[in-house]
């Protein structure tokens, strides 16, 4: 795991934990970019990822809480920006997957539209962190999101998920081609972090890494 996560100081980890602690709430559900709430009151992040990579679980694991975001097996749950208010320091957003959805091409475009331009044209977003499964590794839907970013000079950071579904050879291999992948990309974090929802591998380092972006 210490080659995908990079290490973080004690004190790094403790304020991470003492920030993610604090009250966390549901703000409002975007379904379209007019419903935004102002840009000059907290910096945001957000969280992205094909349809079902497991944002939600991840919300959940980092907040400690476990209906904070809404899970679901079905693919494409999430059909809205979900804003969430991080102790008046911070908003988090939980995006709509994109990729596989079930739901109607129209509405799928209408998501991917929204996701595209919130992107782009979010002057208070500090990071995307994008959500890749690792079972999976980078797929052709994560690349063209990446290059999209990388174009917009949108900073993300790549997020392994689910890695307690596969073996540490397995798990080393997709660490492995990610990191030589990320080189390519002018936009993205030179470390990607390794998470488990279920076994909180990874948690505090990512907890550790918002706390840095938080005012």
């Amino acid at each position: 795991m210490d080659t995908a996560t990079p290490r973080y100081t004690e004190q790094q980890i403790k304020d991470g934990r003492t920030l993610f602690a604090s009250d966390c709430s549901f703000v409002l559900g975007v379904a379209s970019l007019s419903q935004l709430p102002p840009d000059n009151f907290l910096d945001e992040i957000a969280f992205a990822g094909r349809s079902n990579v497991g944002k939600s679980s991840l919300i959940n694991a980092l907040t400690g809480r476990k209906t904070l975001a809404k899970t679901s097996n079905t693919p494409g749950r999430t059909q809205q920006l979900n804003y969430f208010n991080l102790a008046d320091k911070l908003y988090i957003v939980d995006m709509p997957g994109y990729g596989f959805a079930q739901a109607p091409d129209s509405l799928v475009k209408k998501w991917q539209k929204m996701i595209f331009a919130y992107l782009q044209g979010r002057v208070n977003l500090k990071r995307v962190f994008l959500l890749i499964d690792s079972r999976h590794g980078i797929k052709k839907v994560d690349s063209e999101i990446m290059e999209m970013l990388d174009k917009a000079a949108v900073n993300y950071q790549i997020v392994l998920t689910k890695t307690d579904k596969i073996s540490a050879v397995e798990l080393a291999k997709v660490i492995n081609e990610t990191n030589k992948i990320i080189k390519e990309h002018a936009a993205a974090h030179i470390n990607l972090i390794a998470t488990s929802s279920e076994k909180n591998r990874g948690i505090d380092e990512l907890r550790a890494e918002i706390v840095g972006l938080a005012k």
